[in-house]
């Protein structure tokens, strides 16, 4: 049978994975609303939420929400006589070691996994042979995850990864979705634009101008025609909404950079703790630069973010590739200094943020 047919990807993602580790851990917060990120500091806090969990997000809280906004919508729920939000911080070394026991369960189902984040992996179950048969192993999949972390996966099953992500998240939480081949570009028809990878707020926006609002929509224009309005990226568009990916799983990944960043509490000037904060992001990065095993970087990035939310990047490709933490802060301090003077801060704004990124791994 042509291989390609018989091409069977899994998608499983793991449902509100940050908030539900910490609902199974804490037995009082079951069948509450939670949301893991910044602390709302009664309203006035910082940041954003990393992760929220359905209760939560029926009030419409979600991630990457600025964590005042939730604060509101918490409030709001508690004066109609509903649950508060319980606000928790994040412990990224617990739900890692979570993460590693959960990978390791797909791993053992799968001979070829990659994994696309801490939450989320792709398996190659085309030694199935048929979906039935994959079905199953998806089901063993779940079932093991259930069974030994108490935590529920949604497993998305179809041709290649495009699908099988996508369909994963049709039936959240605990779900399980099996689209075939055959079936893949009508299932993808009626769905919004905004479901497509890589299109996002912006472009799904410039589309609903154009009275392109679902995918069926986009199928109008000719291969010419996407490429005209979108350049390169039309062209994997147009393949895309036909329900046709071909990218590999890459069962190593290797991250392009490893960044860390951090919101302080409020808005400051003071610039010797703002260097003791990059000095201490500095270290962090190193911390997993060090763990994921890469011995070199060559290029420095710092960001930086004012009080009224303008934010810059600077960026400097050492001549040749560092590996030390003493070089990092070195190279992080002059890209920051600009921005606590007149040289890249005339005005003498106060800063928000502040970030620190490797790249050109080695």
């Amino acid at each position: 049978m042509n291989e390609r047919v018989m091409r069977i990807v899994a998608h499983i993602d793991m449902d509100a994975f940050f908030a539900a580790v910490e609902e199974r851990d804490t037995p009082r917060f079951r069948g509450l609303p939670i949301a893991v990120g910044a602390d709302p500091d009664g309203g006035r806090g910082r940041g954003v939420v990393a992760a929220a969990n359905y209760k939560a997000r029926a009030y419409g809280i979600h991630s990457a929400l600025p964590i005042t906004q939730a604060w509101r919508l918490s409030e709001a729920a508690r004066r109609a006589g509903k649950p508060p939000v319980v606000f928790l911080s994040v412990d990224m070394k617990k739900y890692a070691a979570v993460s590693d026991r959960v990978m390791a369960i797909i791993r053992s189902h799968a001979p070829v996994v990659e994994e696309a984040g801490i939450d989320e992996a792709y398996a190659d179950l085309g030694f199935a042979d048929s979906y039935e048969k994959a079905e199953e192993v998806c089901r063993a999949i779940k079932d093991a995850i259930r069974a030994n972390e108490r935590l529920t996966a949604s497993v998305g099953l179809g041709p290649n990864k495009m699908i099988a992500k996508i369909a994963s998240n049709e039936h959240k939480p605990d779900g399980l979705t099996v689209v075939r081949e055959e079936e893949a570009a009508t299932f993808l028809d009626p769905l919004p634009v905004r479901k497509m990878p890589g299109i996002g707020p912006k472009t799904e926006a410039e589309l609903a101008k154009q009275g392109i609002a679902l995918v069926r929509d986009l199928k109008r224009f000719s291969r010419e025609e996407l490429q005209d309005r979108f350049g390169k990226r039309g062209l994997d568009f147009y393949e895309e909404v036909r329900g046709r990916d071909d990218a590999p799983l890459q069962e190593h990944y290797e991250p392009k950079s490893i960044g860390e960043e951090e919101t302080f509490d409020r808005d400051t000037r003071d610039a010797m703790l703002i260097g003791e904060r990059l000095k201490a992001l500095c270290q962090e990065v190193m911390r997993r630069f060090e763990r994921d095993g890469f011995e070199t970087f060559r290029t420095v990035v710092v960001k930086v973010r004012f009080a009224d939310f303008e934010t810059h990047s600077r960026a400097h490709t050492l001549r040749n590739a560092a590996n030390s933490g003493a070089a990092l802060e070195r190279e992080a301090l002059k890209l920051l200094l600009p921005f606590l003077d007149r040289r890249d801060n005339p005005q003498h704004k106060a800063i928000r943020l502040i970030g620190v990124r490797v790249e050109k791994l080695g």
